[in-house]
This record gives C-alpha cells, sequence and structure tokens, in this order.
C-alpha cells in the first residue's frame, strides 16, 4: 500500500536539511584563516547534496585543517598526524554506504602520511580527500613543511628551505589507480565550491588540494596571485567545471583542459605562475578497492557486538571455576 500524501510530506520534511544543520560550534582559526572558507564550502556541499548527518563522516589527522570535524555536525573521526587516510578507509571498506570525507594539512599528508596518500590513490577507495595546503605548520609554529617554496625562513629553516617544494599534484598524478585530481584556491569561493562537489559526485578517491592563505605565519605568501587575478589560470571543459561569466570577467587567464588528457594534467599540475585552479584529471572508470574486497555479511550491531565480546573474551580473566 503506498504512503497517504500527508505521510510523504512529512517524510520529506525530516529528510530535509538546512545550512544549519551541519554547523557546530564556533571555529578557532584565526581570522582571515583560509579553512574558514573550506568549511563553508563543504557546509554548502552537504546542503546541496541534502547528506544525512548521521550518514556522513569527516576524518582528519592533526593540524589546523584537522579540526574541521569538530565544527561539522556529522560523525568525525580526529586522528593521529599523517593517519587520517588508513582511518577512512577502514570506515569506507567496514561501512561503504557512509560518505566519507577526509580533511589534512600539507605536512600531515606530505610528510609523516606521505606513504598512506600514495597508498590511499592507489586503492581508490571513494573518499573526498582535501589537503589544506598552506605551505607551512602552522597549529606547531611555523616549522617548514614538504610544500614550502625553496627560500622559506621558519623556525626549522632559519636560513631559509634548502629544497625546491613537493608538489602534490605532479605526485598524484603519478600514482597507479588515479582518478581524480583538482587544485583550488581559498580566495575564489565559487570555484572552490564546484570543484569540492565535483570531486564528491566522482566515484573513487578525489584528491583536491586547496592553496589557502595563512594569516599567522605566511601572511603574505599568496599575496602576488590573491592580488593580480591574471596569474590565475581557471581550468574548464563540457567534463570538468564551467566558469560563470562573474568569475571570467575577473580571471580572464583560461583554459579548455580536457580532464581525460593525462599527458597535458601532468604539464599543468607543474605550472605555479599561472596557478592552475579547476580540475586537472578524471577517469571514472578505475575500480574503487571497497568494491573490489567488499564483505557481503550485514554489520548489524549484534554483528559487531558478537565480534567485540569475541575479541574481549580472549583477553578476560575468568573466576576459578566460573564456565564460559
Amino acid at each position: 500500500m503506498s504512503a497517504a500524501p500527508t505521510e510523504c510530506l512529512l517524510r520529506l520534511y525530516d529528510e530535509h536539511h538546512e545550512l544549519e544543520d551541519y554547523q557546530k560550534g564556533v571555529t578557532r582559526w584565526c581570522p582571515g584563516c583560509g579553512d574558514n572558507a573550506i568549511l563553508t564550502a563543504v557546509q554548502r556541499l552537504c546542503r546541496t547534496e541534502n547528506l544525512d548527518p548521521v550518514k556522513t563522516v569527516f576524518v582528519s589527522g592533526i593540524g589546523c585543517s584537522s579540526r574541521l570535524p569538530h565544527y561539522m555536525n556529522t560523525y568525525g573521526f580526529h586522528g593521529i598526524h599523517g593517519r587520517a587516510l588508513p582511518i577512512a578507509e577502514g570506515v569506507k571498506m567496514s561501512r561503504p554506504e557512509l560518505t566519507v570525507f577526509v580533511n589534512m594539512g600539507d605536512g600531515d599528508c606530505c610528510s609523516i602520511g606521505a606513504a598512506h596518500w600514495v597508498h590511499a590513490i592507489r586503492y581508490n577507495m571513494d573518499l573526498t580527500v582535501m589537503l589544506h595546503d598552506n605551505q607551512i605548520y602552522g597549529l606547531t609554529k611555523k616549522q617548514a613543511s614538504p610544500t614550502s617554496p625553496i627560500g622559506l625562513k621558519s623556525n626549522t629553516t632559519p636560513k631559509g628551505a634548502y629544497l625546491e617544494a613537493l608538489n602534490p599534484l605532479t605526485v598524484s598524478l603519478g600514482v597507479t589507480n588515479v582518478s581524480f585530481v583538482a587544485q583550488v584556491v581559498d580566495w575564489i569561493p565559487e570555484v572552490l565550491y564546484d570543484v569540492l562537489h565535483a570531486a564528491f559526485l566522482h566515484k573513487g578517491l578525489s584528491f583536491v588540494r586547496i592553496l589557502q592563505r595563512c594569516p599567522e605565519w605566511l601572511p603574505n605568501m599568496l599575496d602576488p596571485w590573491v592580488q593580480d587575478p591574471t596569474r590565475v589560470k581557471l581550468l574548464y571543459h563540457e567534463d570538468g567545471i564551467k566558469v560563470s561569466p562573474s568569475v571570467a570577467k575577473v580571471y580572464t587567464t583560461t583554459e579548455e583542459h580536457d580532464p581525460s588528457n593525462m599527458n597535458r594534467a601532468r604539464e599543468i599540475a607543474s605550472e605555479v605562475d599561472p596557478v592552475p585552479v579547476g580540475i586537472l584529471y578524471r577517469n571514472d572508470d578505475v575500480p574503487c578497492y571497497e568494491d573490489l574486497r567488499r564483505d557481503p555479511t550485514l554489520r548489524t550491531p549484534q554483528f559487531v557486538k558478537g565480534g567485540l565480546e569475541a575479541e574481549f573474551d580472549k583477553f578476560t580473566i575468568w573466576p576459578e571455576g566460573e564456565e564460559h
């Protein structure tokens, strides 16, 4: 028997979520920090897709960026340094029906978490991964990170960084099974949202590098690109993102780039001036690891409790003479 119209309306109302349904607490990021822009874009994305908060998970490691799960009224897991990806993979493998986002900083992902990052791309699990790249360790007060530019003076490199910065885009595009790589900047909110939305809709691991400003430790690092719109190259394509007339009027340096073209994607990934913004590469045909190795067992609460009890029993010291 079909549901009554009134019941259908009530169900529709109950299942609809407003922006406020995803907001939680007051952020502790510095005024002007790019993390604020990323949080806003993510909350807009959740509202647009009407994601169920109890079926949505944000996983992070350690760093300024990794506080994002605290400000999302969803499930969250604030992990340890560099380990956000394996935690997220475990969540997705055991509960593939959940929507899983990952937030990491440049040190968190590209230094201590580098091996996990490479293999996560290879596994291509259905995760939306955001690299908050401000090119410095912010939470621990200004140490050079793998993406810090050569010559940068910091607490760990007082005479200037000796090495060229690691490029997260070229690294990601060099890993087997890569399926989605994009780059955005925090000061163009419309494009930031559009790319994150496309990343979410992609079936597979979507790796989005977000160049963001750090007003506390590197307040002027990105000013040349912020203040001169011609130094930002917008990538557009019918299989990528479309650029609105209002954005195109300001950011006139553009390129129609087919994201299926890996060779051109790698060339663009190496460019730093103008900085490329948009989807560099996308391949929807790469299989997801959780689909290849999915456990058909239904993980009911009783099933999970039984597994926990069985593990606990291995370490239980039973009173003498008591049967177990």
